[in-house]
């Protein structure tokens, strides 16, 4: 990622579990990451009733909803919702393979960040496993729009993104976040970035069945006269631009591979992020599925197309 690319496939050296409630539903879940074999992907497991063993693979294909978070499955049957601050930990530090299992249909928000994942795969270890890791490779741009709001892939030599958000609240403003992305950037620019909303939209949120699980400990609060009343203020001078950006790298790494390319949007989300990479996957003339067949000291790594079967994860 960024301009370094990793050869092999990844999962965790050992399980490791965390606990806390679901932003939206305010309920207490746990959650265990466990390793996984090569090409399983990040698969979600939900309680098993004796007769039945629900599993999500983590893909595009398995999107059901956008609003207010990225869902996965069947909103009337099993499901997961709030996946993306996950996937942006998984996708940033370049973990592949991973067995998900929780005993609710929310992940926990935690601090309102990525950090708290990473810290738990960092304590769990990643271990390489001998396979290659395939990549998605843009070749050509696609963009969509929605009014004011775009979002586009472009192809790159490497893994960017350029995230633009335009807020009315002088709190945020207009601010910008551009930067290649490995995992030593995601770790100092990108992980602590939280959740953040407003103070006003907080009873109609409570009255529709969202953010019973918002508190200050897990999202940065603008209040009506627009200033941040949490009391420790923003982590970055731009927390809500770096934010912007975990979400769409979480997003983004539904796709069930990493890109080679860019990644640009303007005042985007969830559902833009979505729209756009299934528009890609959509389109086979726009990407190609590469691995590394060689690499020598002191040159790039050489890559090369090679064939999927239908029914890869990024297949829409």
């Amino acid at each position: 990622m960024g301009n370094e690319l990793f050869d092999c496939q990844t999962t965790l050296k050992s399980s490791i579990s965390v606990s806390g409630v679901g932003v939206h539903n305010g309920k207490p879940v746990s959650v265990q990451f466990s390793p996984a074999d090569p090409d399983t992907g990040i698969v979600f497991h939900g309680p098993s009733d004796g007769a039945d063993d629900p599993e999500i693979r983590a893909s595009a294909g398995a999107i059901s909803g956008t609003d207010l978070c990225t869902l996965l499955g069947d909103p009337r049957g099993f499901h997961v919702g709030t996946v993306e601050h996950l996937m942006a930990a998984l996708f940033a530090l370049g973990i592949d393979n991973v067995h998900v299992e929780i005993d609710g249909t929310e992940m926990p928000i935690l601090d309102g960040s990525a950090a708290m994942f990473v810290d738990a795969f960092d304590q769990a270890g990643i271990e390489t496993q001998a396979v290659r890791r395939r990549y998605i490779r843009v070749r050509k741009p696609v963009r969509i729009e929605n009014g004011a709001s775009w979002a586009e892939f472009r192809p790159y030599d490497g893994t960017r993104f350029e995230i633009e958000i335009d807020f009315e609240s002088p709190a945020i403003g207009r601010q910008s976040f551009k930067s290649d992305i490995d995992a030593k950037v995601f770790r100092r620019d990108i992980s602590r970035a939280r959740t953040f909303g407003f103070l006003k939209d907080v009873e109609r949120l409570w009255a529709a069945g969202y953010a019973l699980g918002s508190s200050l400990e897990n999202s940065v609060v603008i209040g009506e006269d627009h200033k941040v009343i949490n009391v420790e203020g923003l982590l970055y001078e731009d927390e809500f631009v770096r934010h912007k950006t975990l979400d769409a790298m979480g997003d983004l790494a539904l796709a069930g591979a990493r890109f080679i390319g860019m990644f640009r949007s303007y005042r985007g989300g969830h559902k833009l992020n979505a729209a756009a990479l299934k528009q890609l996957l959509s389109d086979s003339s726009a990407f190609e599925i590469v691995e590394t067949v060689s690499r020598e000291r002191g040159r790039s790594a050489e890559m090369v197309q090679v064939s999927t079967p239908v029914y890869a994860p990024w297949a829409i």
